[in-house]
């Protein structure tokens, strides 16, 4: 174990973590505001109640991807404080509007949302939560803008050993920050709608013979919201994600060449690797099972097409940027990262599809009587967890050995003061912390969803005390 491996893994496992949590939040208040918005248009108590018991779920998720979020601002300080100084200019601004202007409408309107549901008209109320969601979309905004720039460095001059920000419109015009920014948010409404889905299914398979009309109502209006936009928002990520990939083969040659395990340029007519292992000492595939052409299609949407290998642009890099290390990314996590990713987007696609079909009003057996298809649905529940986390791989992995892409490596961004005692014991903190926290936050939502929808109210007291009041205490 060394300092860099363990501060990497560090990273890694507490941005994971985090990852979990945030499209969660933004997808599932997204689609409660679309409940709501339903409710206030028609007036059919049905959708309130939805806005209310899916809106609980949503709360949670959000109070447990704060707490983890706070790790990833002490992190820069702890391990990567020469990341921090050469990255300080640039990553301020963004970082600071998220803080101050997002996250404070966020957290601002959540709380308005919440507690005001009798005591304000439902258009007043509609707003509360579409400007909580815009606030969660927006600070994604933020902190992706940042990210981007670690990819694709924009609208800066480094004097002084450190990149200065000297144009902060470029930043937002980055073509990476709206490819990244696009995929990570459409995949977030899919994730949401998924997950009302599934656990929609969860509590047909549970209860669906004890059902009192109204509740058979609830969920059948919550799988049909649910499926509808994991399948409209599941098409969306697909299509900006093959545009994405035709970005990083220009922009990125390294990580798409090892995404599909490409060492040497191919030729005209590319084949493409369904499964192998990268060797990485001889760099070279070994055990690969190859379809012809497809590759070049993927690639240029074309039957030809030649794909740069990576030991050509290995060699290209040593040229350019002078450094005595190699320029290989971790191959076989990205190549498998990639597959994962996109395997488990087109199985959302095909499930939503198939699901949606099935809660037809025309169907000649519904939905909620097809176990086979609830389980399905109700699997399909922890897969888009999985995949944001293949996503992530492909996105930050596919940069090594940079931090920041052709300007900084990731060795010299480790802080030079923590020892390897420091970085195990706080690892294991780390994770263990995290690990409770995730644990809590199941727990409460299975216990959430043993609540009966018609009482899915707001928070109510017994009693509100006033401060100064002698008997307060």
């Amino acid at each position: 174990m060394t300092i860099l491996s363990l501060a990497r893994f560090q990273f890694a496992m507490t941005t994971v973590y985090h990852f979990f949590f945030v499209p969660f939040s933004i997808g599932t208040a997204f689609i409660v505001a679309i409940m709501e918005s339903m409710y206030v248009s028609t007036k059919d108590e049905t959708y309130k109640k939805m806005a209310k018991y899916w809106g609980n779920i949503f709360l949670l998720s959000f109070a447990v991807g704060v707490v983890t979020g706070l790790i990833q601002e002490f992190q820069f300080g702890m391990n990567w404080s020469d990341y921090s100084r050469f990255m300080g200019d640039i990553f301020g601004a963004p970082l600071a509007l998220e803080a101050l202007l997002s996250f404070f409408m966020e957290s601002t309107f959540i709380g308005l949302w919440v507690f005001t549901w009798k005591k304000v008209k439902p258009g007043v109320h509609l707003f509360f939560i579409w400007m909580t969601s815009i606030g969660s979309l927006t600070s994604a905004l933020w902190i992706l803008t940042a990210n981007s720039f670690m990819q694709h460095p924009v609208g800066y001059e480094v004097k002084g050993g450190r990149a200065v920000m000297v144009n902060f419109g470029a930043l937002l015009k980055n073509p990476q920050l709206w490819y990244e920014y696009g995929h990570v948010i459409l995949n977030a409404i899919m994730m949401g709608g998924i997950i009302i889905a599934g656990l929609t299914a969860f509590q047909l398979l549970k209860k669906n013979n004890k059902l009192t009309e109204a509740n058979k109502k609830f969920y059948k209006k919550s799988m049909r919201i649910g499926l509808l936009f994991s399948l409209i928002f599941s098409i969306g990520g697909i299509a900006l994600g093959d545009a994405q990939m035709q970005y990083l083969i220009k922009e990125q040659p390294m990580k798409f060449a090892a995404t599909e395990d490409v060492f040497n340029t191919t030729g005209k007519r590319a084949p493409w690797t369904v499964v192998g292992i990268a060797d990485m000492k001889d760099h070279e595939v070994k055990y690969n099972v190859d379809i012809p052409d497809v590759l070049s299609i993927l690639s240029y949407h074309k039957t030809t097409g030649a794909v740069t290998g990576m030991n050509e642009l290995n060699a290209q890099f040593k040229k350019k940027y002078g450094k005595d290390i190699d320029f290989y990314p971790p191959v076989n996590t990205l190549f498998y990262s990639f597959r994962i990713m996109c395997g488990i987007g087109a199985w959302i696609f095909l499930v939503s599809l198939v699901g949606l079909i099935m809660t037809r009003e025309k169907s000649k057996k519904p939905l909620s009587q097809r176990r086979w298809a609830l389980w399905c649905i109700a699997i399909t529940t922890f897969l888009p967890f999985i995949g944001n986390t293949a996503g992530w791989f492909v996105t930050e992995f596919g940069r090594d050995p940079w931090t920041v892409y052709g300007l900084f490596t990731i060795a010299e961004s480790v802080s030079p003061n923590v020892s390897v005692g420091s970085l195990l014991t706080s690892n294991i903190i780390y994770f263990v912390l995290f690990t409770t926290l995730a644990i809590t936050l199941i727990w409460l939502i299975v216990r959430e969803l043993r609540k009966d929808p018609s009482e899915a109210v707001e928070p109510k007291f017994k009693k509100v005390l006033d401060p100064f009041d002698k008997e307060a205490f």
